[in-house]
């Protein structure tokens, strides 16, 4: 992915559609528009994944919580809705099986009608599931599994209730979605801003008014279509094309925290069904941590990012002690991060000249008739392809085309090939030590092999960035040379996701990553210093705001 030629594709080029939003439902809408032959553009005004589709739980699934909504309240749709997402959970594991694995979920309980209350809504959920992704049943634990399994368990459980879901690395999934778009005909750039739009004499969007971030130029991207993809801030392009829109989506703030993975000891994930806000919380074992999330909190500083502060630790740890063996001390908590939901407000018809297709009740496309503007809104990660399916068959209706969808069996960057001897052959083809191996394939899958060649290039980029960590200096020149990457933030938290687990560690590794960046990216010394401590900076701040 070059960004200078795709640039200067943007300014120079038709496009049939240009989504703004590269997370997950607007990367997922450039891949199938590409597979459909269209022309697209892809631009975020941060990096790929930059937002809530970089801090989610990482877990593949149709929605425990749904399933349970939807039969005390008789709710159908939420019954769609989790067999829609269980339906998209195999494509998710099959479509990049270095990204996304089956993960096993424990349920403590504390006593026996507890265990045959979430047993039968287990079996439940396992009869929904479509039954091509092989995952094994869920099954009731007695104590003695439960405690194998999770060592870390109070020893006061009555038993314990398993299901499989799947996990993913959100950011590098979306990131290997943006990377196959672009394989596949799109032409997509991040750091690049919408501030306006370009219309006709009949108030139809006919361009797209952007700025580039980083040179602090502005054009227009000329396109027949606009897809507004931004989650928790659609609104915002939604009144920039009419500003006679009313709002739809309700930001919700969700936080998790990072603890050492000997506090539960298990490859196992933890659900906690009930906590005092209504919400479940998950502890998923994840990069060698344990993820503890998440919150549920009305968010209205749009524009600003969500920061996890010290009253949000403390009721996660609280939720989470009365299942634990042993005390947690707040001090273990080594890093966390703070999501936006993009949950969309009911909708009341055909105010402001607008007509909404409702799709599912968890993510609808809206076209507005006034400016033509197509927004994608709501919705989840597991669904991103389906989404993206239903907006791209609106957008070829529109077209007046007939290409079918095909992205439910397209392999992504890194998928073709891989099996689990991968870090086995990397190590015989390259010398790496084996957590090296292990983390590079599944990290970049097949691909992996390019930044193998790359350390044998430049023998100093062998070395790892940190010694308590598989990073090789090497990842920093392919990310910047392949994944777009143009701040060491870029890096660290979204391609190797360093930040989500430590921030500590993560200020040591900034200096060296601003270094070999400001190599291939040509910073001046003054700029690779300042790249390093604006991040810094960054980092002492989310630290401060946990301390409380």
């Amino acid at each position: 992915m070059n960004r200078t030629h795709n640039i200067q594709q943007l300014k120079t080029r038709q496009f049939d559609l240009c989504i703004i939003g590269a997370g997950a439902s607007g990367a997922g809408c450039a891949l199938d528009a590409a597979l459909r032959g269209l022309q697209v553009a892809l631009i975020d005004q941060n990096d790929f994944a930059a937002e809530t589709s970089s801090k989610s739980t990482k877990l593949v699934h149709g929605g425990v919580r749904y399933l349970e909504q939807a039969f005390k309240n008789l709710d159908f749709a939420q019954l769609r809705q989790v067999r829609h997402g269980l339906n998209e959970r195999h494509i998710v594991l099959e479509n990049a099986p270095h990204l996304a694995q089956p993960l096993g979920l424990i349920t403590p309980v504390f006593s026996w009608w507890e265990g045959l209350y979430f047993s039968i809504g287990l079996k439940l959920y396992d009869w929904f599931a479509s039954g091509k992704d092989h995952l094994p049943r869920s099954r009731w634990l007695t104590k003695k599994e439960a405690l194998r399994r999770m060592p870390g368990l109070s020893p006061h459980i009555h038993s314990a209730v398993l299901y499989y879901d799947g996990q993913l690395d959100d950011a590098r999934y979306c990131i290997a979605l943006v990377h196959s778009a672009d394989e596949a005909g799109a032409t997509v750039v991040n750091y690049t801003q919408v501030v306006g739009f370009q219309k006709d004499s009949q108030q139809k969007i006919e361009a797209v008014q952007v700025m580039d971030k980083l040179s602090e130029t502005s054009f227009p991207i000329r396109s027949k279509w606009v897809i507004n993809c931004t989650g928790a801030g659609a609104d915002h392009i939604r009144q920039l094309a009419n500003p006679a829109c009313m709002q739809r989506i309700r930001p919700s703030k969700g936080v998790h925290v990072t603890l050492p993975y000997r506090v539960l000891n298990s490859a196992d994930a933890m659900l906690i069904p009930k906590t005092k806000d209504g919400r479940v919380v998950f502890a998923v074992p994840f990069e060698g941590v344990l993820l503890l999330g998440t919150t549920d909190d009305p968010y209205s500083e749009q524009g600003r990012e969500p920061i996890l502060d010290a009253t949000e630790i403390d009721f996660l740890l609280e939720t989470l002690q009365p299942f634990l063996k042993e005390k947690i001390d707040k001090k273990e908590v080594a890093a966390g991060f703070g999501g936006l939901r993009p949950l969309l407000a009911p909708h009341t018809g055909n105010e402001n000249g607008s007509t909404t297709k409702t799709l599912l009740r968890d993510h609808e496309v809206e076209l507005d008739t006034l400016s033509g503007l197509l927004s994608l809104l709501g919705g989840k990660w597991t669904t991103y392809r389906l989404m993206a399916k239903d907006t791209i068959d609106t957008v070829c209706r529109l077209l007046g085309s007939h290409a079918a969808c095909r992205s439910e069996k397209h392999l992504l960057v890194g998928a073709e090939g891989w099996n689990n001897q991968v870090a086995a052959d990397l190590q015989s083809t390259f010398g790496f030590d084996a957590d090296i191996c292990r983390h590079l394939s599944r990290k970049y899958g097949t691909r992996a092999v390019q930044v193998g060649r790359l350390a044998q290039e430049n023998t100093a980029w062998e070395a790892r960035i940190l010694p308590e960590y598989p990073f090789l200096k090497a990842e920093v020149v392919y990310t910047v040379r392949e994944e777009m990457a143009c701040t060491p933030r870029d890096f660290l938290a979204r391609r190797i996701r360093l930040e989500i687990t430590d921030w500590r560690q993560t200020k040591k590794a900034t200096p060296i990553v601003a270094q070999l960046m400001g190599q291939e990216l040509g910073w001046t010394t003054e700029e690779t210093n300042k790249q390093a401590v604006d991040y810094t900076v960054l980092l002492d701040f989310f630290i401060s705001k946990t301390q409380g």
